[in-house]
């Protein structure tokens, strides 16, 4: 694989899974993307989901992370919406 394009595993958790109808997706970026540009595209996809934007938080390997991170070939990624629970 060249260095203009990776490849990601994006997990899928509440609102997004229910709007994809699958728990993960495989999606490629350019080089050097930031994770928050992985919910930009979910949105573009599915505008329904732009509520959510602002409130959900990234993870990459299990690890909760920033929204400037630049994501890296490979990288397993989440999105996280809040949820309830009761």
């Amino acid at each position: 694989m060249c260095n203009s394009a990776i490849s990601i595993t994006v997990k899928l958790f509440a609102v997004y899974q229910e709007t994809y109808g699958v728990p993960e997706l495989v999606l490629e970026f350019p080089y050097g993307t930031p994770v928050s540009a992985v919910c930009d595209r979910l949105i573009s996809e599915h505008p329904e989901l732009a509520k959510w934007r602002e409130i959900t938080r990234f993870g990459i390997n299990l690890i909760f992370v920033q929204p400037d991170t630049v994501l890296q070939n490979g990288d397993e990624v989440v999105l996280i919406p809040p949820v309830s629970g009761g």
